[in-house]
């Protein structure tokens, strides 16, 4: 999941040469303090500066907030600096990593003897507190040549192997700087330095600033993310610039835990992932079996209505396959490893569009078959590391509703319209209707993308057209694109404002060319056709899993695995509860009378616990005067319905295919 990341809006001011940024921040009469607070200023070239940084020259630059996203990673860079420090006080012997910001916080990593515990970051964020209410200024501080940085930092190995690739390693180490090698340096109110690091900054003027941390929890991690390095301690922490946006984040997470899918799956009974299959392979239970057929009804009818024609696919393939592709070079490290059959290498299938272009190829096509449009339910698996391996939203085994346009370069814009269409449909049908767009281009400096600057240019601004005629939010993803060709994703959010990449449309004008796919055009002449990858679920598994999370399990009745439960008063009831089911199936409910030997309320609670939306009671008046008694999965009531009026009003919810909950209103 992700959120759009937009710079700061503020009005521009000049530092004066010989003065320092915040000197025109205070002229400007701009907060020093409190959760508006400006931390540091950015140059017109989009580089951050500290505030006491004085510019040779009069410089215009922009204020940068606490509360922006760029004031956020200093706010928390900041803090993984007040935590380093904070560890190397209570446990002296440790030895440091790095500490970047991330979404939503921060971590640090450590060389330690022994495994943080829970007790540690207690005394921890104790030091951290002392630190902070101590007032200590962030002080840059930039070494002279590499022998001088590595004298001083002589005893931290890890920040040594730093110096030595100084401009080889991850910006996201926010460690050192290409041009140049820096030390930040905690001063306390005397002007004496009590702790620095290796870093390239910016950092806030003051510990002063950091109102509000907590931190989250430690892991195991592998130095630089390589399984050849050595094993650090990773802290994982938050900060935010007031307390109350701090409470509100531990709220989220709170409410995030209580819909955690892979808990759901298991309480509700969906699907399970047993270690005798292998990991991030998923097994749907017959409830989650309910809910998944549900979704493959939906998507298989809904692609040939607008116009897709159903085809099938293996689950292996020769390697040549995914040479000509492309993919092979590019996505071997994520493909299963290849079997030996028949003196030829198969992969598992990692991706389902060279099939596709197979099917293509496998006759002459005319224009006049155009757009000629293939989908499939294409199983795909993919080797994903154990470590980011997660419940339905991160597997090696899934399933993609995958489709494929072949199209001439006129039809394009408007092919790539109606799959934008389509997937704004489904999307608002299954209720996740608050979303934005993202588009995806190439890094022209990376050797990682094929085609020419014409053809990326002319893909990239057919993708943005759309887009922007769609009147959604826009945000550019660069060199986010798949290898082929530029991509628009669609970002959904659900109920509790956490964003999930959906669905994909790619715009690809190199498979075709590489697997000779041609057309005759009108002319007699033959023809290369565009190809337009799509994914409405994107991942069935994946969409699954954000669907649980959203609804919190309880699921709107049409897509809810059982709609309808009996619950007689009395035992003598439930045979006249059988007949009103039987009713309700007849019409496609789903529909079943709980024979159980629970009390009534017990019963009651139960059907809760599993979110079903509708309690159909039944007592003697009930069964005297044809009626049920409704108890919906809000609490709410109605009573005395008669059965024919009961069954037209289930029906009419879930055939309406409402998302949300009946009651009786």
């Amino acid at each position: 999941m992700s959120a759009p990341r937009t710079p700061a809006v503020a009005d521009p001011l000049v530092v004066p040469a010989g003065t320092t940024a915040a000197d025109a921040v205070s002229a400007a009469g701009l907060p020093a303090n409190g959760p508006k607070a400006i931390v540091v200023v950015r140059e017109a070239d989009g580089r951050l500066r500290d505030l006491d940084w004085a510019p040779a020259a009069d410089t215009e630059v922009t204020p940068v907030a606490i509360d922006t996203p760029d004031g956020l990673d200093v706010l928390r860079h900041s803090t993984a600096h007040v935590l380093a420090q904070a560890v190397q006080d209570v446990f002296p012997e440790a030895k440091l990593g790095i500490g970047p910001p991330i979404r939503d916080g921060f971590y640090y990593d450590f060389d330690v003897e022994k495994p943080f515990q829970p007790e540690d970051l207690t005394k921890l964020e104790k030091r951290m507190q002392e630190i902070v209410k101590a007032g200590q200024t962030f002080r840059r501080r930039e070494y002279s040549s590499l022998d001088e940085a590595k004298a001083e930092l002589k005893d931290e190995p890890f920040k040594l192997e730093l110096v030595d690739i100084k401009g080889d390693v991850d910006p996201e180490a926010v460690a050192v700087g290409a041009g140049e090698l820096t030390h930040y340096d905690n001063l306390n109110k005397d002007g004496e330095r009590v702790w620095g690091d290796l870093c390239r900054g910016p950092h806030l003027p003051t510990t002063r600033l950091i109102p509000a941390f907590k931190l989250m929890r430690s892991a195991a991690a592998y130095w630089r993310g390589s399984e050849k390095n050595p094993q650090l301690q990773r802290v994982y922490g938050t900060a935010w610039p007031s307390r109350d946006e701090l409470k509100a984040y531990l709220n989220r997470l709170a409410e995030a835990e209580r819909r955690d899918h892979r808990k759901l799956g298991t309480e509700l009974d969906l699907f399970s992932f047993p270690d005798e299959i292998g990991s991030g392979l998923v097994v749907f239970h017959p409830k989650g079996g309910v809910i998944k057929r549900e979704m493959e009804d939906y998507v298989r009818a809904r692609h040939i209505e607008e116009g897709f024609q159903y085809v099938g696919s293996p689950h292996i393939t020769k390697e040549n396959l995914f040479l000509t592709s492309g993919h092979l070079p590019y996505y071997k490290d994520t493909m299963f490893p290849p079997m030996e059959l028949e003196g030829a290498n198969y992969y598992l299938k990692a991706m389902n569009c060279p099939m596709h272009n197979l099917i293509f190829r496998s006759r002459g096509r005319s224009y006049r078959e155009l757009p000629m449009r293939l989908f499939e339910f294409g199983t795909v698996y993919r080797y994903e590391k154990s470590g980011v391996v997660h419940g339905l939203t991160r597997v090696r085994g899934l399933t993609q509703d995958d489709s494929h346009s072949y199209v001439t370069a006129e039809q394009a814009p408007g092919e790539i319209k109606h799959l934008l269409n389509f997937v704004r449909s489904l999307l608002d049908d299954f209720g996740l209707d608050d979303y934005y767009l993202e588009l995806s281009t190439r890094d022209p400096q990376s050797d990682k993308f094929i085609g020419s600057d014409e053809q990326w240019e002319t893909a990239t601004k057919v993708l943005e057209d759309v887009a922007t005629e769609s009147g959604l939010e826009l945000v550019l993803d660069p060199g986010g694109a798949a290898f082929y060709g530029p991509k628009i994703s669609v970002q959904a959010k659900d109920a509790i404002g956490r964003t999930w990449q959906m669905s994909t449309i790619q715009y690809d004008f190199n498979m075709p060319a590489r697997f000779g796919l041609e057309y005759q055009a009108a002319d007699g002449s033959r023809q290369e056709p565009v190809m337009i990858h799509s994914a409405k679920f994107g991942s069935l598994e994946r969409f699954f899993g954000v669907l649980v999370e959203h609804y919190a399990g309880a699921f709107p009745a049409w897509l809810a695995p059982v709609q309808v439960v009996g619950i007689p008063i009395r035992d003598d009831h439930a045979s006249y509860l059988e007949e009103f089911v039987t009713l309700l199936r007849k019409k496609g409910i789903r529909a079943e009378v709980d024979h159980s030997t629970d009390r009534m309320q017990k019963k009651i609670r139960t059907a809760q616990q599993q979110k079903i939306p509708f309690m159909a009671i039944a007592g003697d008046d009930d069964v005297n005067g044809g009626t049920v008694s409704f108890r919906y999965r809000d609490g709410s009531q109605r009573n005395g319905v008669s059965i024919d009026e009961a069954v037209a009003h289930v029906v009419e919810i879930v055939k309406s295919r409402v998302n949300t909950g009946p009651s009786a209103a």
